[in-house]
């Protein structure tokens, strides 16, 4: 099946972003140092692009990010970073040499309703439950934006500069571990419809959302008799293993709470989509000068960006 065009909405969206590793391998799997390296990497690509960082999760083959970006290609910019590098250090860490992930990230529209943000926000705050791995968000043992949410506790991690590693190693020098590392703080941002609420209030709304998931996942398991897989065998899966079965289900065009916001994202994207398409037409019959809708990406052609209103004078 073909992609869906990568969309963005004119004046930026929140988004969330998937990504998943070639065959579901566990090359993500948590250890202290790959978590320091996530959280650097993802510090390092917020000062280098500008894209709010607002929650984000990594389990042992697959992430989620909850981002606001402003079109289409600062999201790819962003993500081309995010990726490359994780794939680099991760692969390093792992001994793993081969393709990392299994194809491009999956970016889906958030609307502006607030109860669909925090329903996004719930989603990702329950991986590590949800799959019955750990009883409570805040003990899976890989990056995970839970206690920074819930208690203000800041996020570092480590940048490392293969390039000057590499050098130096060429020149027979011998060097400690973090000689070319450099120290990252992550920057969080609030939800879009959270803006107005203080830190404290937001902290007591994350906190409810963790009330909620930690009574479901105890009321699952105590149903199914079953207890979660716990943190002690979480770190000791192979990074080279993958699930017997991987979860397929189909994802949804975007992220709505109502029927009418879901319709409006629809109908956007649908003469987004339009008139992409005519103007492909107009490219492959020889018309150069076809016109892309803005946030486009034309095939074999630069990004199209949105052109300014023009202010009255």
């Amino acid at each position: 099946m073909a992609r869906r065009l990568r969309f963005i909405p004119h004046g930026g969206a929140l988004v969330e972003v998937t990504c998943r590793t070639v065959q579901g391998r566990f090359l993500l799997k948590p250890t202290d140092e790959l978590r320091s390296i996530v959280v650097g990497v993802l510090a390092r690509a917020q000062e280098l692009y500008p894209v709010e960082i607002h929650a984000f999760v990594f389990l042992s083959n697959h992430y989620h990010l909850l981002l606001s970006v402003e079109d289409a290609l600062m999201l790819a910019r962003f993500m081309n970073y995010l990726n490359s590098n994780l794939a680099r250090e991760a692969g390093r860490l792992h001994g793993w040499k081969e393709k990392f992930w299994g194809r491009r990230y999956q970016a889906i529209v958030i609307s502006q309703e607030e109860a669909a943000q925090m329903g996004r926000l719930r989603y990702l705050l329950s991986h590590g439950c949800k799959e019955g791995l750990v009883a409570r968000p805040q003990q899976w043992p890989g990056a995970h934006c839970v206690r920074a949410l819930a208690e203000g506790l800041p996020l570092h991690g480590w940048w490392f500069d293969r390039t000057k590693e590499y050098a130096a190693r060429t020149r027979r020098e011998k060097f400690r571990r973090l000689e070319y590392a450099t120290p990252e703080t992550l920057r969080l941002e609030p939800l879009p419809c959270w803006r107005h609420l203080s830190k404290q209030r937001m902290r007591s709304r994350v906190a409810e959302l963790i009330t909620q998931i930690e009574t479901e996942t105890a009321k699952r398991h105590a149903k199914e008799r079953t207890q979660p897989l716990g943190v002690k065998a979480i770190v000791a899966l192979d990074p080279h293993d993958r699930p017997r079965k991987l979860k397929k289900t189909p994802a949804p065009a975007f992220h709505a709470f109502t029927k009418a916001a879901r319709r409006e994202l629809i109908e956007a994207y649908g003469w987004f989509l339009s008139a992409y398409g005519e103007a492909a037409e107009k490219l492959r019959a020889g018309n150069l000068g076809a016109s892309f809708p803005e946030g486009s990406f034309p095939p074999r052609l630069p990004f199209v960006g949105w052109v300014p209103e023009s202010v009255p004078g």
